[in-house]
């Protein structure tokens, strides 16, 4: 079908004459006016990526879409990909539909109905190109939020119009601001059961403190939603056909609305006359400002990150996602106009401001990483320069490493678009590159070297190991390889006292989710479970030991003495020392051979590798050796390595010995109204409160405390059970302490049973 035979099918009757008209010429025909009311054509969806329509070339955006979990991001993407023509039908985000939405690829964000991953696209608005990123709105995920925000140069903000601010869009704020990103607020689900969308402007700046005013109300709240009324313009938006692809606007403002629109818009110019010195001017001379310096304060002010414009709609409904589309083109930055710099390492590493053009020096970005049945998969944001196929370039990061571009390709979501080249302001990916993420690239000799992105430290462990080490441990190994190269938050060791493999990640959900990938792309069987707390052993009191370790077979046999005794090792002396444990040598003469000593030390080692309680490390002992004996024939370096461990193991039962476990210091970052609650739950899990931090404003609260490690694990879920999702916290190793009585005894016993078992295999 042709476009011009798509035009006069969409518009209405009046407006064929107009249509048929100007079917010589579809980029006029885009909006078709009579008298005060005007259609917007929804053949828009599929001119805005046609060549005709792209007068103003230089017009690029780059923007992410970042909000809390479930608050409509992907959806609202999917509509945005729709309305420019990228897709051609609407799909349900979890994948109800047996398709699910465009930007969640993986089959696992489709049964969750959650973004795992960010996922980049692009799209043509009325001539203009835009990159866009949808991103993951859960905690455990929020590295994806941080990669994206580090390399865009605007951003989304969308919110609930029932929740309003939650947990993550506190995180996300965060974020933006740690990197100035300017954006724009998106109020979605307007047409839900108790939306408020002034409650959540209220939020934004009392929560998040900004200065955010409404360049929009709704036309209608819960089922009444029908569109919007831009306060700007001042004109009446509403959303027609199926899929609200018929954009009507009218001048005449329903006559109970005159008042709120009067307000809102004062509002609008009072909070940019707090920013703007233009509209200050005009606000004390009691002027009203047109529509185009209003346009343009928001512009700067937005770009200068001191102003939020905040946009209303129902992305689900299909209401107000193509205005959100012209106001990201007319108040977020392109990319020339954000302000980047780079560090110039051969000068103590001062700023540097890039300039933003394609004719200068290669400079770009690989901010993600991405493993496909291709190779490696490497984003890259370039902030200067050009890439080019065929061309070589090189990293910075690596010692000046080059690789040729053999291909460079323009992502929608999984799938890829071939280009030749990839200018300033353009975010493009490419294969046969092996580089870390956060790794710089230029096409020469440079000194600069672009800033990292802050990485969280994990919060949550998980033991893991493969069900069959014997047919999927390669695959196990390459698999965690690969997981780790792609995400920062993601650790990997051994556990050098239970030998167990430990990953490490920003929540359980995180770790669930990687251990489930393990068994789809890489067919590893996963078996899981908490991790073993690394405990250790101690004495408390000084103990004297002689032992005689005395062995004869026929031959030569083994025969060793010593004599000394072992006392508590202070904290303060370890830290003296830098190590854990201390052994002395106090003999004199030659009861024990000089040449033996060396083995008495090695003795003591062994013996402090596993103590006699639980077979943990023994640390806070010092040894003292004074005396002992040998034999002219059976004295050995052996018999004086297993006299001084067994003298020592045995001592040990009667120094008063005790179990070591770890005690994390633990920070939490709640809402003041759940502290009583937090407070508690601390309490339950054996932990000390050393202090509770009221913020400025009072409305949040900081608590630090100590709690073992063994109590940590489910934490997570809890308080964002008990905090309604509002409540984060981080641990970090403080020290070893002795467990209660009871506890002991009980993992001694525990111990005992597989040692039992052990020897019965």
């Amino acid at each position: 079908m042709s476009t011009c035979t798509l035009l006069t099918r969409c518009v209405s009757k009046r407006s064929w004459y107009h249509a048929a008209s100007t079917a010589r010429n579809p980029a006029k025909a885009l909006l078709l006016s009579s008298n005060n009311n005007n259609i917007i054509n929804p053949a828009l969806r599929f001119l805005s990526t046609s060549p005709i329509v792209q007068e103003e070339k230089n017009k690029h955006r780059n923007i992410g879409i970042s909000a809390h979990i479930d608050s409509g991001k992907t959806t609202l993407t999917e509509r945005i990909l729709y309305y420019t023509g990228k897709i051609g039908a609407i799909h349900d985000v979890r994948g109800k539909d047996g398709v699910g939405a465009k930007m969640d690829s993986m089959d696992l964000e489709r049964e969750k109905g959650i973004t795992i991953q960010s996922a980049a696209t692009f799209c043509q608005w009325k001539g203009s190109h835009i990159n866009i990123i949808d991103t993951p709105g859960h905690v455990d995920f929020t590295i994806e939020v941080e990669r994206a925000l580090r390399v865009l140069d605007g951003g989304v903000l969308v919110l609930c119009g029932v929740s309003g601010v939650q947990s993550q869009s506190l995180t996300v704020d965060r974020q933006m601001k740690r990197y100035n990103v300017p954006r724009v607020a998106f109020i979605n689900k307007l047409d839900r059961q108790g939306a408020n969308p002034w409650k959540v402007i209220g939020d934004l700046r009392n929560q998040l403190k900004l200065n955010a005013a409404a360049v929009q109300i709704p036309l209608g709240l819960e089922n009444e939603h029908t569109g919007i009324i831009d306060l700007v313009e001042s004109k009446v938006i509403t959303f027609d056909g199926d899929r609200g692809e018929l954009v009507q606007e009218s001048t005449d403002i329903p006559s109970e609305l005159k008042e709120l629109v009067e307000e809102k818009r004062a509002d609008l110019i009072e909070s940019l006359a707090d920013a703007d010195d233009d509209i200050a001017e005009l606000f004390l001379m009691e002027e009203e400002p047109t529509c185009e310096q209003l346009k343009e304060a928001i512009r700067r002010q937005t770009i200068a990150c001191k102003f939020v414009p905040v946009f209303m709609g129902s992305a689900f409904k299909n209401k107000g996602v193509q205005p959100l589309m012209d106001g990201i083109m007319d108040y977020l930055p392109e990319p020339i106009e954000k302000l980047n710099y780079a560090l110039d390492r051969s000068n103590n590493e001062e700023p540097v401001l890039l300039s933003g053009k394609a004719s200068d020096p290669l400079l770009a970005l690989a901010f993600k990483l991405e493993e496909t049945p291709f190779g490696q998969l490497t984003y890259m944001r370039v902030y200067q320069g050009t890439l080019k196929k065929g061309n070589q370039i090189v990293n910075i990061n690596d010692g000046g490493k080059k690789t040729k571009l053999a291909r460079i390709v323009r992502m929608h979501s999984d799938e890829m678009e071939d280009i030749s080249e990839a200018k300033a302001g353009a975010v493009a990916a490419m294969f046969g590159i092996d580089c870390k993420s956060m790794d710089t690239f230029s096409d020469g000799d440079m000194s600069l070297a672009l800033s990292t992105m802050y990485v969280p430290e994990p919060v949550m462990s998980l033991a893991i190991s493969p069900a069959n080490a014997a047919t999927m441990q390669n695959n196990f190994a390459k698999a965690l390889g690969k997981f780790t190269k792609e995400d920062p938050t993601l650790r990997v060791r051994v556990d050098n006292e239970t030998k167990e493999t430990i990953i490490s990640g920003m929540g359980e959900l995180h770790l669930e989710v990687y251990v489930e990938r393990m068994k789809r792309e890489y067919n590893v069987d996963v078996i899981s479970g908490a991790p073993n707390v690394s405990y250790k052993e101690t004495i408390n009191s000084k103990t004297p030991f002689e032992w005689l370790h005395k062995k004869q077979s026929g031959g030569s046999g083994q025969y060793a003495k010593v004599v000394g005794y072992i006392e508590p090792l202070s904290q303060e002396e370890q830290t003296e020392l830098g190590e854990p444990n201390e052994y002395i040598n106090r003999c004199s003469g030659t009861n024990i051979p000089p040449e033996y000593y060396i083995s008495c030390a090695k003795g003591m080692k062994d013996a402090m590798s596993e103590g006699s309680l639980v077979g943990s490390e023994v640390e806070g002992i010092r040894v003292v050796l004074q005396d002992g004996a040998s034999h002219a024939v059976d004295s050995s370096d052996m018999a004086f390595r297993i006299c001084m461990a067994n003298a020592i193991r045995e001592t040990m039962k009667l120094a008063t010995p005790s179990i070591l476990e770890p005690v994390m210091n633990v920070e939490i970052d709640v809402p003041a109204d759940f502290q009583g609650t937090v407070v508690a739950g601390i309490n339950r899990r054996m932990g000390l409160i050393n202090s509770s931090d009221m913020n400025e404003d009072g409305s949040g609260v900081k608590i630090m405390s100590q709690v073992p490690l063994a109590n940590m694990f489910g934490y997570s879920t809890e308080l964002r059970s008990m905090t309604q999702g509002k409540g984060e916290f981080s641990m970090e190793y403080f020290n070893h302490v002795p467990v209660a009585r009871n506890t002991q005894e009980e993992l001694m016993k525990k111990y005992r049973e597989e040692k039992k078992q052990e020897d019965a295999a």
